[in-house]
């Protein structure tokens, strides 16, 4: 087969190249420079089927760097975003080398930051943020460890919840304020133990 046409696309990144005369496929510039492509260029099957698998890894390259562009994404959420995309798993894999090779996943810095906002940001426990970090496909002792970072001053946050929503009861009796007030803080991710002595702190 030969490339009798090499044709720029409405996007200047991309061509359309023609085989003997026919459309065959689009291509990004990129991938056209890597393999040399050239009009009057004689190619094989074999050539195009790597040319072809080139550009697919490139899109799926592209495709979860745009995923990353906007936050951390922990692995899962990126094999995850892939698989509803239609990559296939051999492509999936190379990009997640990809990613690794050059710092753009980290699970474990992950887990840094997520808790460190969930902390910071909303309060939360340290049950409620390690059930997230699992959920979103953090090993569990990796999880653990980040959270455990935290626990010192678990308290003390849960208090300072407890302090505001507190608040809103204030028509309620004591046993409705322990009820509401408790449910609150243990979907909150808060301990058993925690919330308790804050309900004996605060509910007197």
């Amino acid at each position: 087969m030969k490339i009798t046409k090499i044709k720029s696309q409405n996007n200047k990144d991309r061509v359309n190249i023609y085989l003997d005369g026919e459309f065959a496929f689009g291509l990004s510039l990129e991938i056209a420079y890597k393999y040399n492509l050239k009009e009057n260029m004689e190619i094989d099957e074999s050539y195009i089927e790597n040319v072809l698998k080139s550009e697919e890894q490139n899109r799926a390259n592209d495709y979860a760097l745009k995923f990353l562009s906007n936050r951390w994404r922990t692995e899962k959420e990126i094999v995850d975003k892939m698989i509803k995309k239609g990559f296939d798993e051999e492509v999936i894999n190379e990009t997640l080398a990809y990613l690794k090779k050059y710092n753009f996943i980290d699970d474990r810095r992950f887990a840094e930051i997520y808790t460190e906002e969930k902390v910071r940001l909303k309060k939360l426990g340290s049950y409620r943020i390690k059930h997230e970090l699992q959920n979103k496909g953090v090993d569990e002792s990796i999880a653990s460890e980040i959270v455990e970072k935290y626990s010192d001053n678990e308290y003390e946050r849960a208090m300072e919840l407890a302090t505001k929503k507190i608040k809103s009861y204030k028509n309620d009796d004591k046993n409705a304020i322990y009820r509401k007030l408790g449910g609150y803080l243990q979907r909150r991710g808060y301990s058993f133990e925690c919330v308790s002595k804050v309900l004996r702190e605060l509910v007197k």
